[in-house]
C-alpha cells in the first residue's frame, strides 16, 4: 500500500511534504534543542538557572498548547494560518537567541530563557492544530504505517542532526572557537526549521475555506475537572504528570553532572545523548508490535517500574563506557513507556475536541515538570549529604547524586501507586511480565537492529515506495 496515495492528489501531495517537514525539524531539533543546556553551560549559568531553564518553558509551552486549542475551536479557516505563523516565529527566534545573550553576557542567561520561553510557546502554539490537520489528512487505516514511518525517518534524522552538531562542538572547543560552533549549529537549526515552514505552508487544509461555526471556546478549566473527575482519563494524566514531575527533579541535570563535574568531552556528551535516541530507534517497532498484541498497559507496567533505577545507575560509576550502558537502557524502557503512554491516551480520547483534551494533558504534565525541575534545582542547592530512607539514612557527599537518588525515589513511589489505577482499555492477550521480556527479545534480537537501520535508510531515499510489514 502506498502511503502517499490518496484519491485526492492535494492530500497525497500534503502528505509528502508532512514528512519532509518532520524530517527538517527534526535536524532543528537534534542540532539545536539538544545543546541549549550546554549552550546555558558555556555561558556560565548555574544549577538553578539549568532547572528553570528546562522548568519555565515546558509550562509556558503547554499553556499556550490549551490557548490554540480554545482559539481554534470553532474556527476551521484559521487553522492552517495558525500553524504557518507559528512555526515562522518559531525559526525566527533562533536570531535572538544567538545574538542577545552575547550582546548583553551580563543578563546572558536571562535573555536565553526568555528566547527559549519564546521558542516553546510559537513551537507548542501549533502543536493541537497541527494534529488535527493531520487528523483529516491522513485515512485511517493509513494511520500507523503512515506515522511510523514518519517517525522512524524523523528519528534517525534526529540522530544523525545530534551527531553531526555534537562532532562540530567538539571540533569547535579543540580549535578555541566553541561559541563560533554553537553560532554555526544554531544557524543551521533556523534553516531547517525555515524549511519545515515552507512545507507546512505547501500542505493542503481541507477546511481552509471554512466559516467559523460560532461555537465558544472550550469550557472552562474548572469545568473540566468537575466533569472529568473519576474518568480513566483524569487518572492517566494525573499518574503522567506525578511521573513526569518525578523524572524532572533529575533530568535537567544529567548535562550539568557530564559538562561540568565528569568534564566529558562535547563528543562524550553527544555519544552518551545520541546512544538513548538511538536506541529507542531500534527498539519502537517491536514495542509497537508488543503494545499492539498485549495491550498498552502491560508495556507500561514494564517499562515504568524499570525508569525509576535509571537515575540511580549514575551513582554507581562515573566510566564512561558504563554510562553508555546506562543510556542503552534508558533508551530502550523510555521508547516502550512513550509508545505505550501515547497509544493508551488515544485510546482514552473521546471523539470530540481531540485537540483540547490533549492541551489540557499537555499542561498537566508541564506543571508535573516544572514543580519536578525546580525541586531538583533547589535540591542541589541545599543538599546537606544525607537522605532518610526507610528510617536509615544515605550519606551521599555530591549534591547532584542526592539529586538523582530522590529522582529515583520519587519515580518508583508514582509508578508502584499509580500504575495499578490503569486498567486496559481493549481486549488483549494476558501476558506475563517475564512472558513480556521474552516476547519482546524474539520479536527484536539484536540481529534484526542492523537489518532495521537498512531499512529506514532505503526508506528515506525512496519515500513514495509503499512500507511492508
Amino acid at each position: 500500500m502506498n502511503l502517499y496515495r490518496h484519491k485526492d492528489p492535494q492530500v497525497s501531495q500534503s502528505l509528502r511534504h508532512s514528512v519532509r517537514d518532520g524530517v527538517a525539524f527534526s535536524v532543528m531539533q537534534g542540532a539545536g534543542e539538544t545543546y541549549l543546556s550546554a549552550f546555558a553551560l558555556f555561558l556560565k549559568a548555574s544549577t538553578q538557572q539549568i532547572a528553570w531553564l528546562a522548568a519555565l518553558p515546558a509550562l509556558v509551552g503547554s499553556i499556550a498548547q490549551l490557548a490554540s486549542a480554545w482559539v481554534g475551536a470553532g474556527r476551521p479557516h484559521w487553522r492552517k494560518r495558525m500553524i504557518v505563523t507559528g512555526a515562522a516565529i518559531h525559526a525566527l527566534t533562533w536570531l535572538p537567541l544567538m545574538s542577545l545573550p552575547l550582546l548583553f553576557p551580563t543578563h546572558g542567561i536571562e535573555l536565553l530563557i526568555a528566547c527559549v520561553l519564546l521558542l516553546h510557546i510559537a513551537g507548542d502554539f501549533i502543536t493541537p492544530q497541527w494534529g488535527s490537520l493531520m487528523g483529516e489528512l491522513v485515512p485511517e487505516r493509513q494511520r500507523g504505517r503512515y506515522f511510523g514511518h514518519r517517525s522512524r525517518l524523523s528519528t534517525l534524522t534526529n540522530f544523525l542532526a545530534l551527531v553531526t552538531a555534537g562532532s562540530v562542538l567538539d571540533f569547535a572547543q579543540q580549535s578555541g572557537l566553541t561559541l563560533l560552533g554553537y553560532l554555526l549549529v544554531f544557524l543551521i537549526s533556523m534553516l531547517a526549521r525555515v524549511i519545515s515552514v515552507y512545507h507546512l505552508a505547501r500542505m493542503y487544509d481541507p477546511q481552509g475555506g471554512g466559516q467559523a461555526t460560532g461555537q465558544r471556546p472550550a469550557r472552562r478549566f474548572l469545568v473540566w475537572l468537575r466533569d472529568l473527575r473519576g474518568t480513566d482519563y483524569l487518572r492517566f494524566v494525573m499518574f503522567m504528570a506525578l511521573f513526569q514531575g518525578a523524572t524532572a527533579i533529575a533530568s535537567p541535570f544529567f548535562t550539568v553532572h557530564m559538562l561540568n563535574n565528569l568534564h566529558f568531552s562535547y563528543l562524550q556528551f553527544m555519544v552518551l545523548t545520541a546512544a538513548s535516541v538511538m536506541m529507542k530507534f531500534f527498539t519502537l517497532a517491536a514495542w509497537g508490535r508488543v503494545a499492539d498484541a498485549y495491550g498498552s498497559r502491560m508495556v507500561q507496567r514494564l517499562t515504568g517500574l524499570t525508569i525509576p533505577f535509571i537515575p540511580a545507575l549514575w551513582l554507581v560509576s562515573a566510566d564512561f563506557w558504563y554510562l553508555l550502558s546506562v543510556q542503552c537502557l534508558s533508551g530502550l524502557v523510555w521508547a516502550g513507556f512513550s509508545l505505550s503512554s501515547g497509544n493508551y491516551l488515544y485510546e482514552l480520547l473521546p471523539g470530540r475536541r481531540l485537540a483540547s483534551f490533549m492541551a489540557l494533558n499537555a499542561v498537566f504534565t508541564a506543571v508535573g515538570v516544572f514543580l519536578g525541575a525546580l525541586a531538583g534545582g533547589w535540591l542541589a542547592q541545599h543538599w546537606t549529604g544525607a537522605i532518610p530512607v526507610f528510617g536509615r539514612e544515605i550519606t551521599l557527599d555530591y549534591a547532584l547524586y542526592g539529586v538523582f537518588l530522590c529522582s529515583a525515589l520519587m519515580r518508583l513511589l508514582v509508578a508502584v501507586t499509580g500504575l495499578r489505577r490503569l486498567r486496559e482499555l481493549r481486549r488483549v492477550r494476558r501476558l506475563t511480565a517475564r512472558g513480556l521480556i521474552f516476547r519482546f527479545t524474539r520479536l527484536y534480537p539484536p540481529a534484526e537492529m542492523s537489518l532495521e537501520l537498512i531499512t529506514s535508510f532505503r526508506k528515506g531515499r525512496h519515500p513514495a515506495k509503499p512500507v511492508r510489514d
